[in-house]
């Protein structure tokens, strides 16, 4: 079964497929902006990286969701509720974790069929 690796870069690679599942690297906004801002940003690239790989939001089957700060919680969520396909809801997990910069508030990692 071979692999494929999605905007491969030194460090890491955007998405990778194998089989029919792709596994997308963990998707952040822009350093400083809020988190409504950063969360449609990084649902754009989900979607964006999804349709490279021949896939969809609505074939999501797991999203863990990252927050630097839980009390962006129900922000994150009526954006997270707006994008996500009500018919094909992913299972999901959100915890609260420092992240890889300081001005970053979302980080989602994404994991779907093809």
């Amino acid at each position: 079964m071979t692999i494929q690796r999605i905007e491969p870069g030194a460090r890491m690679s955007g998405a990778v497929v194998h089989g029919n599942t792709v596994y997308l690297s963990g998707q952040v906004g822009h350093e400083g902006d809020d988190i409504q801002s950063q969360v449609r940003t990084a649902l754009a690239e989900v979607d964006r990286l999804l349709a490279q790989a021949g896939s969809h939001k609505s074939r999501i089957l797991q999203a863990t969701i990252w927050l630097a700060d839980m009390a962006d919680f129900q922000a994150m969520n009526q954006i997270w509720e707006a994008w996500i396909d009500p018919a094909n809801p992913p299972a999901r997990a959100t915890g609260e974790s420092s992240l890889a910069a300081p001005g970053l508030k979302f980080e989602v990692i994404i994991v779907a069929a093809i």
